[in-house]
C-alpha cells in the first residue's frame, strides 16, 4: 500500500509484516540507517582534522625560521644602527617600550577577531599575510632608512632628524608585527590539526626556531662590508637586509600555502545542515507514516578543520542559538572583561608565562653588555680608541656566539622534549626548564668567566624551546578537555565562546608585559646597583620564583 506525496511515494509494510529495530526501511528513498550514519558522520567526523605529514608541518613552521632569523638581525644591529643616526640615549627607552605598550593593548583584539574573520582564504592566514608585510616594511625602514634618507635630504640636521624618525618608525613596526604574528600562527596550527600534530608542530615550530636564530645571528656575525656582495649592494647593512628579506619572504609564503583552511563562513553553513539533518530526521522518526511538506537532501559534508570556536559551536546548542556567532563578537570592553575573567588555570598559566619571559628577557637584553663589562672588563663609556673600550666591543663579538650557541641549543632541546614528555609530563618539562635556566644564570652571574659563560649559554635555550612550546601545549591540553566535557554533555554547556586565538593571544600579551616591565624597571636596578651582574641575578631570581609557581599553581590535564 502506498500513500501519494508531493514528490515520491512513502512505502510503509505489508499487513503483516513488522519493522524491527535492525531492519532498514525507507523514508523518502533513502534507507533509515544510511541516513542515521550519513548524519552521525557529519556531525561527528568533523571533529578531528585529518592527520598532517611531517612535511607539512615543517612547511608551517617555517614561518617561524624566519621571524626568528629577523629577530636575530634585529638584536644583532639595532644598537649599532640607532647610535648611527644619532638616536639620544634618553629615547632608547622610548624605542623599547612603544612597541610592547602598543602590543599588549591590542593583541587580544586580533586574536579575537580572527576568531570571528571570514574571509574565503581562512581566518589566520588574512592576518598572518598582513603582519608579516608590515614585518618585511619595518625591517625595510629599519636597516635603509638611514641610507634612503641621505639620498633624499641634503641638509645635515633635516637629514638626521628623518633618519632618526624613520629608523625608529621601522624598529617599533618590525617589532610590533613580529610580536603579533605569533598568536596567529600558533592557532592557526591548532585549527588545523589534530591534537597529536599539534604536539608535533609545536615541536617542529621550537626546532626551527632555534635554527632560525642561530643563521640570522651567524650572518650578523660575518664581515659583509669588505665582501663582493657588500660592495654591490653598498654596505653592510644592504647585505644583511637582502638575506632577512629573503629569509622572511620565501618562508612566509611557504608558510601560507602549507595547510589549507576552512573559511569559518562555510564552517558556519556545514552547522547549519547537519542541525537541518536532524531536524528532519526527528520528523520522520516521530510520526508513523508522517508526511513531509516538502523533501531536503542530504548535504555534502565535508571534513574541516575544527578549531576552539567550532568546538564552542556544538550542534545540539547551535540549534538552539543561531545567532550565537552574532552573540560573540567581541567589543574591546567585553574581550578585556572575558581575559580578566578567564577560567583559573589560563589566568596561572599567564602569570607563569609572564615570569619566564620577564626572567628570559632580563638576560638576553642585556646579556652582550654583560660579557663586555664583566667578563672581559671593558668599558663602553672609554674612548673609542681607546683599549678598553676596543676590550668592550670584543665582549660583544663573544656574546654574540654565546647567542647563537642559545639559538642551536634552544633547537636541540626541542627533539629532547619529545623523549622527555612521557616519563615527566608537560608540567614536568615546564619546570625542568624554568629551573635549569634559573640554576645556570645564577652560575654565570656568581662566577663570570669565557669559557663557563659560553658553556652555560646553553640553558638559555633550554628556556626559549620551553616558552615557546609548553605553554601553547598546556592551551591545546585545556580546549581539548573542554572538548571531551562538551561532547559528554547532553545539552549544550554554557561556553563563553572562548577561542584559540583569544587564549594564544593572552599569552603573547605577557610578552609584552614583560618586554614593558624589563625596559621600564632593569635601567633603573643597574643605575641602582652600579652593575650589570644584577641583570644575570634578578633573571636567576625570577625564574626560580617561576619554578614554585609552576609547582603550585600550573593545573596539568591527565
Amino acid at each position: 500500500m502506498t500513500l501519494p506525496t508531493e514528490d515520491k511515494p512513502c512505502r510503509f509494510p505489508e499487513p503483516g509484516n513488522h519493522i524491527t529495530a535492525m531492519e532498514p526501511y525507507v523514508v523518502d528513498g533513502v534507507s533509515k540507517l544510511d541516513y542515521v550514519d550519513s548524519v552521525e558522520q557529519a556531525v561527528f567526523e568533523v571533529v578531528e582534522p585529518p592527520k598532517r605529514s611531517r612535511g607539512r608541518l615543517i612547511m608551517h613552521g617555517m614561518v617561524m625560521f624566519g621571524r626568528e632569523f629577523c629577530y636575530a638581525v634585529e638584536a644583532a644591529f639595532v644598537t649599532p644602527v640607532l647610535l648611527s643616526v644619532g638616536l639620544p640615549r634618553s629615547l632608547y627607552s622610548l624605542v623599547w617600550l612603544l612597541s610592547p605598550i602598543l602590543g599588549f593593548l591590542l593583541q587580544p583584539v586580533i586574536g579575537s577577531a580572527s576568531d570571528y574573520c571570514k574571509s574565503p582564504w581562512g581566518r589566520r592566514r588574512p592576518y598572518i599575510l598582513s603582519l608579516g608585510i608590515m614585518m618585511l616594511v619595518g625591517i625595510t625602514m629599519f636597516l635603509n632608512g638611514d641610507a634612503v634618507i641621505s639620498a633624499i635630504v641634503q641638509d645635515r640636521n633635516v637629514k638626521r632628524t628623518w633618519a632618526i624618525v624613520v629608523v625608529m618608525f621601522g624598529v617599533v613596526l618590525f617589532d610590533f608585527a613580529a610580536d603579533f604574528i605569533d598568536g596567529p600562527v600558533k592557532a592557526y596550527l591548532f585549527d588545523v590539526c589534530s591534537y597529536q600534530d599539534k604536539e608535533r608542530g609545536l615541536h617542529y615550530h621550537a626546532l626551527l626556531t632555534g635554527l632560525g636564530g642561530a643563521c640570522g645571528y651567524l650572518i650578523g656575525a660575518m664581515d659583509w662590508g669588505h665582501s663582493s656582495l657588500g660592495v654591490l649592494l653598498g654596505s653592510e647593512y644592504q647585505v644583511i637586509y637582502f638575506f632577512s628579506a629573503l629569509t622572511w619572504g620565501t618562508f612566509l609564503t611557504v608558510h601560507l600555502f602549507s595547510i589549507p583552511e576552512q573559511p569559518l563562513s562555510r564552517t558556519c553553513r556545514s552547522d547549519s545542515s547537519a542541525n537541518a539533518n536532524l531536524l528532519l530526521l526527528h520528523t520522520h522518526a516521530n510520526g508513523y507514516g508522517a508526511l513531509p511538506k516538502e523533501q531536503t537532501p542530504v548535504p555534502d559534508l565535508r571534513p574541516r578543520s575544527f578549531s576552539a570556536l567550532s568546538e564552542a559551536n556544538a550542534v545540539t546548542s547551535s540549534a538552539k542559538q543561531p545567532n550565537k556567532e552574532a552573540q560573540k563578537r567581541m567589543t574591546l570592553k567585553s574581550l578585556l572583561s572575558t581575559m580578566i575573567n578567564m577560567p583559573s588555570h589560563y589566568r596561572c598559566l599567564c602569570m607563569s608565562h609572564l615570569l619566564g619571559w620577564t626572567a628570559f628577557l632580563c638576560n638576553m637584553l642585556f646579556f652582550t653588555d654583560f660579557m663586555g663589562q664583566i667578563v672581559y672588563k671593558g668599558n663602553p663609556y672609554a674612548e673609542h680608541n681607546s683599549t678598553a673600550y676596543a676590550t668592550y666591543e670584543r665582549g660583544v663579538e663573544v656574546g654574540c656566539w654565546g647567542l647563537c650557541i642559545n639559538a642551536v641549543s634552544s633547537a636541540l632541546y626541542s627533539y629532547v622534549q619529545r623523549l622527555l614528555l612521557p616519563y615527566i609530563g608537560l608540567k614536568g618539562l615546564y619546570f625542568v626548564g624554568y629551573f635549569v635556566f634559573g640554576l645556570g644564570t645564577s652560575l654565570i652571574g656568581l662566577f663570570p668567566n669565557i669559557i663557563s659563560t659560553l658553556t652555560l649559554c646553553s640553558v638559555f635555550g633550554v628556556m626559549s624551546s620551553t616558552l615557546y612550546t609548553i605553554p601553547f601545549n598546556l592551551i591545546s591540553e585545556y580546549h581539548r578537555e573542554e572538548e571531551d566535557k562538551r561532547k559528554m554533555a547532553s545539552e549544550g554547556s554554557d561556553d563563553q565562546g572562548r577561542g584559540t586565538g583569544v587564549d594564544c593571544a593572552a599569552l603573547t600579551c605577557m610578552v609584552q608585559l614583560a618586554q614593558i616591565i624589563v625596559g621600564a624597571g632593569l635601567g633603573a636596578l643597574v643605575n641602582l646597583a652600579g652593575s650589570v651582574t644584577v641583570v644575570v641575578l634578578s633573571a636567576s631570581t625570577v625564574a626560580l620564583i617561576g619554578c614554585l609557581f609552576i609547582v603550585l599553581f600550573i593545573r596539568y590535564v591527565d
